[in-house]
């Protein structure tokens, strides 16, 4: 495990702000104006991911053609291709000379009428088979990396890489969720703004599956559930594969085995303060020689921001973690 040697000044300190300012409204301006050759280049695409199910994204490619690397970008959680940690870790790989593809997962970017099936942290399959399907297109290095549930995805799919006929070069990963069930645990008895930003998030996107699918879906036995712990329990047991609660938070866990076969080189970074990912669970990651962890004294819930008009720390640590050697 290395240090990371990110700093912030002490005004920036506190984790709350750390996880809240780099992705606030007041910073959109200057991130997208950043993120600008990266949009202009853009190109919405939908991928066939095998069995059926459709994933929408961006890809943006350099002019002229050439072989350069490709980095597969995975949001968070009710986030979207169009965050705003996307877009500036986006951009700035984007201005290094890496084509870039933002992937939305199902149901996120407003792509609910693409499959029928209500997402869940546990379709991994489809996820890996975006990934094989870029693969198959791109002649060059391929990379695959995320944010919080974006990065659990990432490390998962690093982990089936060989076994699916990926020639995947490297992950990394950002916050990832380690614990579902530690995760599920601290945005319950956390802050409450955390908690209820992700509630009404979720069930926005829960109304827009049900208006997609009216024949198919009468959600409001999920939307009149108050905790993320209920809401979660009543989506598995009636719209999942899993016999309960637990058995599904387990699905997607990376601290019980998930990783055991990864070779593919993969880079973690957490942060000890962050206040929804216990970063005590990073010591249930395996050690092996494909699995890099740093560790930071700061840097709140994906955040790592040292400055307001400054772009985020982690968008040089992930460039450094690519760089060959």
């Amino acid at each position: 495990m290395s240090v990371a040697g990110f700093v912030p000044p002490a005004w920036l300190r506190n984790h709350h702000l750390q996880s809240i300012l780099p992705t606030s409204r007041v910073r959109r301006p200057w991130v997208m104006g950043r993120a600008r050759p990266l949009l202009d280049a853009s190109r919405a695409t939908v991928l066939d991911c095998g069995e059926g199910v459709r994933l929408s994204g961006f890809h943006a490619r350099h002019e002229p053609a050439a072989t350069r690397p490709l980095v597969v970008l995975l949001h968070g959680w009710e986030g979207s291709a169009r965050s705003l940690y996307v877009l500036s870790l986006g951009g700035h790989l984007f201005a290094r000379g890496y084509d870039i593809f933002r992937l939305n997962f199902r149901d996120h970017g407003g792509s609910h009428a693409l499959n029928p099936g209500l997402f869940h942290s546990c379709r991994l399959d489809e996820v890996v088979g975006a990934v094989a399907r870029l693969r198959a297109s791109h002649a060059g290095p391929l990379l695959v990396g995320g944010f919080s549930l974006g990065g659990n995805f990432a490390l998962r799919v690093a982990a089936r890489a060989p076994a699916a006929g990926i020639d995947l070069d490297a992950a990394f990963a950002i916050c990832p969720v380690l614990s579902p069930q530690h995760t599920m645990a601290e945005l319950e008895r956390g802050w409450f703004v955390y908690r209820e930003y992700f509630i009404a998030k979720w069930k926005r996107s829960l109304r827009e599956k049900q208006r997609c699918f009216p024949d198919r879906y009468d959600l409001s036995d999920i939307l009149r559930q108050r905790s993320l712990t209920a809401m979660t329990d009543c989506m598995v047991r009636r719209y999942s594969e899993f016999p309960d609660l637990d058995a599904y938070l387990t699905g997607y866990s990376l601290v019980q085995g998930a990783l055991a076969d990864l070779k593919v080189p993969s880079h973690v970074l957490i942060a000890a303060d962050d206040p929804i990912i216990p970063a005590r669970d990073a010591v249930f990651l395996p050690r092996m020689p494909a699995l890099a962890l740093t560790r930071s004294r700061f840097g709140g819930h994906c955040g790592f921001l040292d400055h307001f008009g400054s772009e985020s720390w982690v968008n040089n640590w992930v460039a450094t973690s690519l760089r060959p050697g």
